[in-house]
């Protein structure tokens, strides 16, 4: 079921994909479960072997910001200026879709998530997939929806099992942590999920500040307010209310471990982010009653991490406390 990512295999992952099955590939972000995007029985699997609702929209994997464009009714100026500036890479945009873009892929709505991923071996499927006659792959991540995310191909097999028909192995994915999601599809830009794209780098593309989502704001991946969750109950928490009960699980990074069941967490936010699934992961995996994260330092490089403790813990920021 795990391939090396062989020339041989990649062909056989595009042909797959072309026959409506599923693929699972990584991406510098997470690894994604991939569906032929000009089909509806494809994506619509996709759907089905996540748990997914049918209403949240999946992203469109491309190569290039050419073929993007072909997914879009019309590509904002705002919109160009940042695939220019951090394509290929983990940045996806939404912009108004175009007429041949299906209900199946942007649930319903009259906007399209779009992605040129970096990832060499995503690259290499997404050129197989064109190659064979495919266009686009709809890729949400490959795992159980509103779990954790997976960042390894082991992880996807744990969560999805026989559920995807092969899984392109990659290595641990470089980023960690999902895409920056940017809405095009009104007045002023939107940050609708921030990631390994500081805010102040989009800023400085676009010259423009970045509006926040209001409530008729594109339903976008990850923004749920319970997401990326372990299946233990968990709390994020300040560093004086980590405990060393050995029935609590820790995520800390400026407390010393104080039991077997605590993990050191990077003190720097770009390690932090690459490990952040795995960590969870682990603690997830050690029998505890419940899961301590600490909570991370203030700041925009930051901002991403937090983001997903928030979802994962479905609980109050202790940053608003």
């Amino acid at each position: 079921m795990i391939f090396s990512p062989t020339p041989e295999a990649l062909a056989r992952a595009a042909g797959l994909l072309r026959a409506g099955g599923l693929v699972a590939f990584p991406t510098e972000t997470v690894y994604g479960l991939g569906a032929d995007a000009g089909s509806d029985d494809a994506v619509r699997a996709i759907f089905a072997a996540k748990g997914r609702p049918a209403d949240h929209p999946v992203i469109v994997h491309v190569s290039d910001a050419r073929e993007a464009a072909t997914w879009a009714r019309t590509m904002p100026h705002g919109a160009r200026l940042l695939a220019d500036a951090f394509w290929p890479g983990p940045l996806t945009i939404i912009v108004p879709r175009a007429s041949h873009v299906s209900d199946a892929v942007t649930g319903g709505q009259d906007s399209v998530g779009l992605r040129v991923p970096s990832h060499p071996v995503a690259r290499a499927l997404l050129r197989a997939f064109e190659g064979a006659g495919g266009r686009g792959i709809a890729a949400p991540s490959a795992n159980r929806f509103g779990r954790i995310s997976p960042t390894t191909a082991q992880h996807v097999r744990d969560d999805l099992g026989e559920r995807v028909a092969m899984i392109v192995d990659g290595g641990a994915c470089e980023v960690g942590i999902e895409s920056t999601i940017v809405a095009f599809v009104d007045d002023a830009p939107v940050l609708m999920r921030p990631g390994a794209i500081a805010q102040a780098d989009l800023v400085r593309v676009l010259a423009v500040h970045l509006a926040v989502p209001k409530p008729d704001a594109p339903r976008a991946s990850g923004t749920l307010a319970s997401h990326y969750e372990p299946r233990t109950p968990s709390r994020l928490v300040h560093a004086g209310a980590l405990s060393a009960d050995p029935g609590i699980a820790v995520l800390a990074h400026s407390v010393a471990p104080k039991g077997p069941l605590w993990i050191a967490a990077a003190r720097e936010a770009s390690a932090y982010a690459h490990d952040l699934y795995a960590n969870l992961r682990a603690l997830d995996a050690m029998g505890a009653r419940e899961i301590l994260v600490e909570d991370v330092p203030p700041g925009d490089e930051w901002n991403a991490v937090r983001d997903r403790l928030v979802r994962a813990t479905h609980g109050d920021d202790p940053a608003m406390d």
